[in-house]
């Protein structure tokens, strides 16, 4: 009794791993879990590759009804990789619950990713999230401040709602940053705009949270990197992508 988590990358159909795709084809009902990232490619686009039927699965599916994904021989597609996320932790565990092998095959995720605009992936500190409602959320403003202090970068994911088709921009993200008005976060503080990284459409943007508060791009999804204490090799990469 084998149940498949598998990581589908970042892109697009054709991110998938010979092994997930090898499992896939293998399974009798394949689920996509929804609702925590956004590919660059439709649904059917998966389907047409995969050459098998995808069912969607929502966050109420995934966190509530779970037993109706939690059976012998089924898969759960996971944009990005299958470990990266507590939810997708939980149900390994309520698989093995069950009684279940559970096989994960690993993909990129943007935790990986995100080494492409040049900051060393060994000094980022915790990383954070922005939600849309956050007038009075304060965790990220104390997640970026106790990094700076320990001279880490930042990764700040921003909140996403694919089902209802709402994205948090970069500049949103930027104007949330500033309205805090701590010393260490200010027009000043450069960062790192990035969307749709991993596939060939990803656009990476350095430059003041100032500058960035005005810079709009259509890919999603989008995140923020506030680079901590930077060795002269990460400051020349940072001014390639003003």
């Amino acid at each position: 009794m084998v149940f498949y988590i598998i990581g589908i990358g970042l892109a697009d159909e054709k991110d998938i791993t010979l092994k997930g795709l090898e499992a896939v084809k293998k399974c009798r009902e394949v689920f996509l879990e929804s609702y925590t990232s956004k590919l660059q490619c439709s649904v059917s686009d998966l389907e047409n590759f995969y050459n098998k039927k995808i069912k969607i699965a929502d966050r109420e599916l995934v966190e509530k009804k779970a037993d109706e994904i939690l059976k012998d021989n089924n898969c759960l597609l996971i944009i990005g990789d299958p470990m990266s996320a507590t939810t997708h932790i939980d149900l390994y565990n309520r698989a093995k619950e069950k009684g279940l092998v559970v096989e994960v095959i690993h993909n990129a995720s943007i935790l990986t990713a995100v080494g492409i605009v040049g900051l060393e992936l060994y000094k980022y500190g915790k990383t954070t999230s922005i939600p849309f409602h956050n007038e009075n959320v304060k965790t990220p403003i104390d997640v970026i401040k106790m990094n700076l202090k320990n001279g880490l970068h930042t990764l700040v994911l921003l909140d996403l709602d694919p089902i209802n088709n709402k994205f948090m921009t970069i500049g949103e993200a930027a104007e949330y940053l500033l309205k805090n008005k701590v010393k260490e976060i200010n027009e000043e503080t450069i960062a790192i705009g990035c969307a749709a990284i991993g596939s060939k459409k990803q656009i990476i943007k350095a430059g003041k949270l100032s500058e960035l508060k005005k810079f709009e791009v259509k890919e999603f999804p989008q995140c923020i990197i506030i680079p901590g204490k930077l060795h002269f090799v990460e400051e020349e990469m940072i001014e390639k992508w003003r």
